[in-house]
């Protein structure tokens, strides 16, 4: 009688197919341990378990191989397909932000004489939100290139372990391969920026029509700083919340920049001081030292907020290119030219600017409402109760759009 014999590749893993116990091969899996073992095994510590053979766990592990597989090859080409719609995006945003430029020079030369300074100031903001955004889905874009890369990476290596013979070495290797990571294909890129362009042009035009009015218009005499005393009569026109909350602006905070010991919970609306880090990956925006955190969006045309906090809080306005690293002035709101912070505790306000501070009195409330006119370069703090008492006030310039931002020990925020 002649023996049969199947010749198999030879092992570079011999011994881990030997059962430690009892010296034998390991031919049995067992389901509810979820370890390979041997025949003495199934009749000692292992009796009474579900347990199947090496070689029919092995096809099962391979049949769910192969529909990973074919979920990677999908995934693949969704990236693809995301990929040259983000290169699509590109071109958008450039032929956008061309004709924003033609539009706006078209409309500024009908009032040259007076407004040719904003002209250039507006061609400065539509070129800077066109570089913002061309670099943002050019960084997508090369997630998704990576991302690419690392999936084909990873469907050899599973196509190279699905024609092993050696059935211990599979499944101990599939857990790790058959793991796949959350995709970053376009699904999460839902807003058109190319907007933005169009609302320049509009708005450029809108101020040609009421350029007049503005100019006769008694807050254009607006002092540098203001007080409550200093402009009550004149803000009273706009004091009642109705009329804020017109123009809301729904803010949400980014991960991304938070500092490790910043919780962001409730759909990224809510920032609670930690007494351990959280688990963050790296990311070059965040806040190395400062318990800092900046939002997802830009302001610009006139926006309003609300802030509900406990503790201490700093709500600022920045410009997106604040220092994020060490512990120094350039990164912390207030303390440089880039930012406007007014810290809150329950006993004062203080106003910072640049390095310097402003006492400021008001009525505690825990809830301050923030009023941003980016075109006109005012900027508004607010005690928000049953009415709205005006905290501070800044006039100045802004030449680009800034990023609402709140500080250390901040329990949260509501917009609206």
């Amino acid at each position: 009688m002649v023996a049969k014999h199947k010749l198999v590749d030879p092992s570079r893993n011999l011994q881990q197919n030997i059962c430690s116990l009892h010296d034998e091969v390991m031919k049995i899996y067992c389901r509810t341990d979820q370890q390979s073992i041997c025949y003495l095994c199934l009749m000692d510590e292992h009796k009474g378990h579900e347990t199947v053979s090496a070689a029919t766990e092995r096809m099962e592990k391979q049949k769910k191989l192969q529909e990973t597989r074919q979920q990677i090859q999908q995934k693949i080409q969704d990236c693809a397909k995301a990929v040259k719609e983000f290169q699509q995006e590109v071109e958008d945003i450039n032929t956008a932000a061309d004709k924003a430029v033609e539009d706006s020079e078209e409309i500024f030369s009908e009032m040259i004489r007076l407004l040719q300074n904003r002209s250039s100031e507006v061609k400065q903001q539509i070129r800077s939100q066109q570089e913002d955004e061309v670099n943002r889905v050019l960084d997508l874009q090369e997630k998704l290139e990576q991302e690419i890369r690392d999936l084909q990476s990873k469907d050899r290596e599973m196509e190279q372990l699905s024609h092993t013979e050696d059935h211990s070495q599979c499944l101990q290797r599939y857990p790790s391969l058959s793991a796949l990571s959350e995709s970053t294909h376009s699904s999460s890129f839902h807003l058109r920026p190319r907007r933005y362009f169009e609302e320049v042009t509009a708005a450029v035009a809108d101020t040609r029509d009421k350029l007049q009015d503005l100019l006769r218009d008694k807050r254009a005499n607006i002092s540098p700083t203001l007080t409550q005393d200093q402009d009550s009569a004149s803000s009273s026109k706009l004091e009642t919340r109705e009329n804020f909350l017109l123009c809301s602006r729904k803010i949400t905070l980014d991960p991304d920049t938070a500092h490790e010991l910043l919780e962001i919970s409730e759909g990224n609306r809510k920032v609670t001081m930690m007494r351990e880090k959280e688990f963050y990956m790296f990311h070059p925006d965040r806040f190395t030292k400062r318990w800092q955190v900046l939002s997802k969006q830009g302001l610009t045309g006139r926006c309003y907020w609300e802030v509900e906090w406990t503790g201490q809080v700093e709500i600022a306005v920045t410009f997106k290119s604040i220092s994020r690293e060490g512990d120094f002035d350039d990164s912390r709101f207030g303390f440089n030219k880039k930012s406007w912070a007014l810290c809150c505790s329950e006993d004062s306000y203080t106003f910072w600017h640049n390095g310097e501070d402003t006492s400021v009195s008001g009525p505690y409330s825990s809830r301050v409402g923030v009023f941003l006119d980016h075109g006109a370069g005012l900027l508004l703090f607010y005690a928000v109760s049953d009415t709205m008492t005006l905290l501070h006030g800044v006039l100045t310039k802004f030449t680009k759009p800034l990023h609402l931002d709140d500080g250390w020990m901040m329990v949260g925020w509501m917009v609206g």
